[in-house]
């Protein structure tokens, strides 16, 4: 921006210049490129760049017969302040800039009247085009900001209607190994035993369920209205893989580790992370190889999916996948992670591709068997 507006300038300058047969003032050359090199800081200080463009187009006045008039330097200053700074800022810095072409003119008022009207109608054309752009970001901002609400809210909305399933499904084992217990405790001790103790670790683990889930209902929800579909865990991951081969994307999946049940909101989160990794990476990664890695820890269990495809580059205006932790579905990931008191990374690999591994604490003996739960 900064040498294109320059380049303007000069361009302007030396074409006036040469057209009233006068001769080209190097200061004034100089003036003219020490504006447009301002600009590169008119995002961080618009004020400053604006009023350094004013004052040197003021000098520019005084050193050169010839009046630029309204300079492209001084146009894109104007511009972003008025993207940047309120309604009080922007009307006074178009204000400044009306005098300019009275600054040096040696009483030719009715040119410098000229000049005064002209600067007035480009200040009004920029700031009108500052204003209108700074509306539009104002909206994609708020639009930006709703999406992602609604996202969290509704992976928020799904994760409470999963854990809300698990836990039903734990108060039916209760409910059943009570009335087993209370149908043998007379004639068969052992079995009423072996019932009660299912039903004191189906209790603990119910419990710490509700805890989880009480931190995720939010109020007002709508009624579902269709049924609820078994959740998947950790063991239904080949599903996950053989779709993902049957979509054309080559998928290694490897264990580590001695395999063993895991919590069912554990194995959900497992099953969800794997399963929007790959969703993404067939989406972004383009012709690309995916590795999914899971790894059975004494009291922890983490979850790697990597590809080696840098993908095509993104439309214009939406984010690249290196601008990492920006997508819902890495919104919805966290979230889960979050749940179970563990951490996730999101990141893009050096040389290409794109990694998301997560590790969540598995405390060991907690775990009841896993398979669909409903």
């Amino acid at each position: 921006m900064a040498i294109g507006s320059g380049a303007v300038d000069l361009t302007g300058y030396s074409i006036g210049t040469m057209d009233a047969g006068l001769t080209l003032s190097v200061p004034a050359f100089g003036l003219l490129v020490l504006a447009s090199l301002a600009l590169s800081a008119r995002r961080r200080r618009p004020v400053a760049v604006f009023a350094a463009a004013l004052v040197l187009a003021a000098v520019f006045n005084l050193v050169s017969p010839l009046s630029p008039g309204f300079t492209a330097n001084l146009a894109v200053a104007l511009y972003s302040v008025t993207v940047a700074r309120g309604p009080a800022v922007v009307t006074a810095a178009a204000l400044a800039v009306l005098p300019i072409p009275l600054i040096g003119r040696n009483g030719r008022w009715i040119e410098s009247g000229w000049g005064v009207f002209g600067n007035l109608v480009a200040a009004g054309i920029v700031v009108a085009s500052g204003v209108a752009v700074r509306r539009r970001q104002r909206e994609l901002a708020a639009n930006r900001r709703l999406l992602a609400d609604r996202a969290v809210a509704e992976e928020r909305r799904r994760i409470a209607r999963e854990l809300h399933d698990i836990v039903a499904h734990h108060i039916t084992t209760m409910q059943l190994m009570a009335g087993g217990a209370r149908a043998n405790l007379a004639h068969d001790p052992q079995a009423a035993r072996e019932a009660l103790v299912t039903l004191e670790g189906s209790g603990r683990m119910a419990l710490r369920e509700m805890r989880q889930l009480l931190d995720v209902l939010r109020a007002g929800e709508e009624p579902e209205r269709t049924p609820p579909a078994p959740q998947p865990g950790a063991g239904d991951l080949g599903r996950i893989i053989t779709e993902s081969r049957l979509a054309g994307m080559e998928t290694r999946f490897t264990v580590h580790g001695r395999a063993r049940p895991l919590p069912p909101t554990v194995g959900l989160t497992v099953f969800r992370i794997v399963q929007e990794a790959l969703t993404n990476a067939r989406k972004h990664a383009g012709p690309a190889r995916a590795d999914v890695r899971l790894t059975y820890g004494r009291d922890e269990i983490a979850v790697e999916v990597s590809d080696d495809g840098a993908g095509p580059p993104p439309p214009r205006g939406l984010p690249s996948r290196s601008e990492s932790g920006s997508g819902y579905g890495l919104m919805g990931m966290r979230e889960r992670v979050a749940l179970q008191g563990g951490t996730l990374e999101a990141a893009p690999i050096a040389g290409g591709g794109f990694r998301v591994a997560a590790r969540m604490p598995v405390t060991p003996g907690a775990a009841e068997g896993e398979g669909p739960h409903r």
